[in-house]
């Protein structure tokens, strides 16, 4: 696969990896949460730089946006903005007993040279099913407890850390199938400017320069890596997230803004 990838003409390996880019932005980007306890939410809006490496740079915005939509309902929306793709992601959700219920997803990307994709789920806990449509296919899944989509797992991967789990496990709905996500917290004592292999920050105290807890997903046969930074000082807000790919290609996002509400 790497090899064909490799005899792509520049621009278009360039494009290509910007769009893994908003795919792996909607599977990791975002969790503002307060830090306290108690497994309330409430309504933010937070923005990121983001960018990426392979020969030539290109950058981008994110942003996300929790808002309430009362009954214990909310509204979770990601958009990413390039000059070569767009990202609008969204999720209608319950929150019950510090755990997010997925109600209704939606998924759109679309871009220069990028064919269009979409993907829908409606989740029905009253009969245990959910349908959904991935690149113009139906699906139906039957559900079981606990299962996630694609953002709702982000709320619940950030609630768990705020709770002091070091250890996450999340069965996911996405693409017509239910595939299990890991996380791990590394460090508690990162720097923001950290190499991905590096996991501590104790032999290079810079008062300056505040302590992160570090984050990776967990993969099994695969050279892809991905790591979350998240500040206990800023209520835990991501600040910093990395991708690398098996191609040496570097995908970040950098904290730009955050609005927490009451």
């Amino acid at each position: 696969m790497y090899s064909a990838q490799r005899n792509m003409p520049p621009l278009k390996r360039v494009r290509l990896n910007a769009a893994r880019l908003l795919c792996a932005l909607a599977l990791v980007l975002g969790s503002v949460v307060h830090a306290e306890p108690a497994p309330d939410l409430f309504p933010f809006e937070v923005s990121y730089d983001a960018s990426v490496e392979k020969g030539i740079s290109l950058n981008g915005s994110a942003k996300r946006i929790l808002t309430a939509q009362g009954n214990n309902v909310w509204l979770y929306r990601t958009e990413v903005k390039s000059f070569i793709a767009d990202l609008d992601e969204s999720l209608i959700f319950s929150w019950k007993d510090g755990q997010v219920v997925p109600l209704r997803y939606r998924y759109h990307l679309s871009g220069l040279l990028i064919k269009d994709r979409k993907q829908s789920i409606d989740f029905n806990w009253e009969t245990d099913v959910a349908t959904g449509k991935y690149r113009g296919k139906p699906f139906t899944i039957e559900l079981s407890k606990g299962i996630l989509d694609p953002l709702g797992f982000q709320v619940q991967l950030h609630q768990d850390i705020l709770n002091g789990k070091r250890d996450m496990e999340y069965e996911v709905l996405d693409r017509g199938k239910v595939d299990t996500q890991r996380y791990a917290v590394i460090s508690d004592n990162a720097d923001v400017s950290d190499n991905s292999g590096s996991n501590d920050n104790s032999d290079n105290n810079d008062s300056s320069q505040p302590t992160l807890l570090k984050a990776e997903k967990i993969r099994e046969n695969s050279r892809r890596e991905t790591y979350m930074w998240f500040d206990p000082d800023k209520d835990y807000v991501l600040v910093r997230l990395q991708q690398i790919e098996p191609d040496g290609s570097a995908y970040e996002l950098k904290l730009k803004d955050v609005k927490l509400g009451d």
